[in-house]
């Protein structure tokens, strides 16, 4: 008997040895080389805390970064929830969702390139071949550096690119959560004299708070952490940069693996602050 109480262990032994050798080891090395100079031999203490802090460049990515966390999450959940909502009420449901959905089948590499083409900027003198562009020339306007000449609005139409792949995803999670509300509340609401737009704000979405904060804080992280998007179109140059991209450059263009550590370091620990202060809630909300 004592020894199948070992049993169900050994299933998962190889399981754990798998996410400590990859996850959890290489974690604690990154945190520890965090302490040490570029080439890990030396130790520095904070030093490359207070570079994260202080140097122009990482302050700049910080900036973007915080721009990312706070617009990306609010407008693809807002959009994600909103389009849940009206793809239940048309009669072609399943190719509306498709549509949707579509740029999730793309990988963010993919995305970069196909818009990187779109926000493609030429002098007015000569024919666009940005789309974007190209339509606001046909309209009478000036072409406009989408990605190069105006530091916000870059940012911006970069956030705009992360918006198009992830609200399909949004609006799935949300459709499926959507369903599965209890339709005696919905009819009483209706029978009570409830307009369609109040019973969006006062039945709907109170009882899809737990999916809004759920689906808020997966965004907030890969807001945190996106990288793919910004290398591709921009390579964090014109006032882009983000920190992903940032701990790339230092640790294989500048080969200071003191200062990439501790950038891992920090959005590690950022992210798990993130995805605990969501427990936590939730944790209250169920008591």
């Amino acid at each position: 008997m004592k020894t199948a109480r070992f049993v169900p262990w050994l299933y998962i032994l190889p399981a754990s040895i798998f996410v400590a050798f990859f996850l959890v080891y290489p974690t604690i090395r990154t945190f520890y080389l965090s302490f040490f100079d570029d080439r890990s031999i030396d130790y520095v203490g904070l030093a490359n805390y207070e570079f994260l802090l202080t140097s122009e460049t990482t302050k700049s990515a910080l900036r973007n970064n915080l721009l990312w966390i706070i617009v990306f999450p609010l407008l693809t959940v807002a959009l994600g929830l909103l389009l849940a909502v009206l793809a239940d009420k048309v009669r072609y449901e399943r190719l509306f969702k498709s549509i949707i959905f579509m740029p999730m089948a793309i990988s963010f590499v993919g995305a970069g390139v196909i818009w990187k083409f779109v926000y493609a900027y030429r002098a007015q003198e000569v024919a666009q071949t940005g789309l974007l562009n190209a339509i606001v020339v046909a309209l009478g306007g000036t072409p406009v550096g989408w990605l190069n000449a105006r530091p916000w609005i870059n940012n911006f139409a970069l956030i705009f690119i992360g918006i198009w792949i992830w609200t399909g995803f949004c609006m799935t999670a949300f459709s499926a959560a959507y369903k599965n509300l209890p339709s005696e509340v919905i009819e009483a609401a209706r029978m009570d004299g409830a307009g369609e737009w109040a019973l969006f704000w006062r039945v709907t979405v109170p009882m899809l708070v737990p999916t809004i904060s759920v689906i808020t804080v997966t965004m907030m992280v890969f807001a945190l952490k996106v990288f793919d998007i910004i290398y591709v179109t921009t390579n964090g140059l014109f006032d882009t940069e983000v920190l992903a991209n940032r701990m790339y450059k230092e640790l294989f263009l500048y080969r200071n693996k003191g200062h990439a550590s501790a950038i891992a370091t920090a959005l590690f620990v950022t992210s798990v602050l993130i995805l605990g202060l969501n427990v936590w809630r939730q944790r209250k909300e169920g008591e």
